[in-house]
């Protein structure tokens, strides 16, 4: 009997994962190399569906302290699974910080001497990742692989995003009322993710007023937010734009897409069912 890939990945997100990389990785804390490492894997802590890098102690230049508190382990709030994947129950949304733990282990402090600045970072209680520490990737200033900045989070080998051009015709509308309307728009395919449907600035129909809001996608780049005043009543965040978004994603460039899982998406006169996603 077949099974689906990414039901497979899904029965296994309550347990820790892993994947050896080949790449050069190293973490920089006020100007200092904290570590240095080839060789890194990359973490999935328990319901994480993002990655983590994870370097052996002997790969790191700075003290290890353990806290005294032990790991937060039931502070989180669980979301959704992932749309469209069998999962052995719910995830931890990408919005719960690294200090939370749904995962055995030891929570560190790495530092540089005489450094006031701490990393975070973990000690698994994992047979299979003894001996490595997992880092937090938000309290390093800088990471490489190689000697490439890293951004937003690590990359997982097993992600990427596909953009076509389409003639379908795709509408967004919030209450009735249409948003964008197009039947040229790029469609994103990204694994895990539903098809987002990105529309040409002209086909807005209308005025979306800058967000302070701004995200990184490590597959497709830095992200600016719109948001939306209809009737009086402001609707934050709906839509986001990549000014320049990386390789595969190059396409995207200036174009606009909404979140359907708060809007109504009409694809070819077919109304869509809302999705369900960590952004629901």
């Amino acid at each position: 009997m077949g099974i689906r890939i990414r039901d497979l990945l899904g029965q296994q997100v309550g347990e820790w994962r892993f994947e050896p990389t080949g790449k050069r990785i190293r973490g920089i804390l006020d100007g200092e190399t904290l570590l240095d490492s080839r060789r890194a894997v990359l973490a999935w802590e328990p319901r994480r569906v993002l990655p983590s890098y994870a370097v052996p102690a002997g790969d790191i230049a700075g003290d290890l302290v353990e806290l005294s508190q032990a790991a937060e382990g039931a502070a989180w709030a669980p979301g959704d699974g992932l749309p469209d994947v069998a999962m052995n129950g719910p995830i931890l949304p990408p919005t719960v910080p690294f200090r939370i733990h749904s995962g055995a282990g030891i929570p560190l402090e790495a530092r540089m001497p005489g450094s006031a600045r701490a990393a975070e970072a973990f000690r698994p209680d994992d047979p299979d990742l003894r001996g490595y520490i997992v880092f937090g990737f938000d309290s390093l200033d800088t990471w490489l692989e190689e000697d490439d900045e890293a951004i937003g989070h690590p990359r997982d080998p097993y992600w990427r995003v596909d953009v076509r051009s389409s003639s379908q015709v795709v509408e967004i509308q919030l209450d009735g009322q249409t948003l964008a309307a197009s039947n040229r728009p790029l469609l994103a395919f990204e694994t895990m993710l539903p098809v987002r449907y990105y529309f040409h600035p002209e086909d807005v129909q209308v005025p979306l007023v800058p967000s302070p809001t701004r995200t990184i996608c490590p597959y497709k780049g830095r992200a600016k937010y719109w948001s939306l005043n209809l009737l009086g009543q402001v609707h934050r965040d709906l839509a986001w734009t990549y000014a320049e978004p990386f390789g595969d994603a190059s396409a995207l460039a200036g174009h606009v897409c909404f979140f359907d899982e708060r809007l109504d998406l009409v694809l070819d006169g077919s109304r869509r069912p809302r999705p369900r996603t960590p952004w629901s």
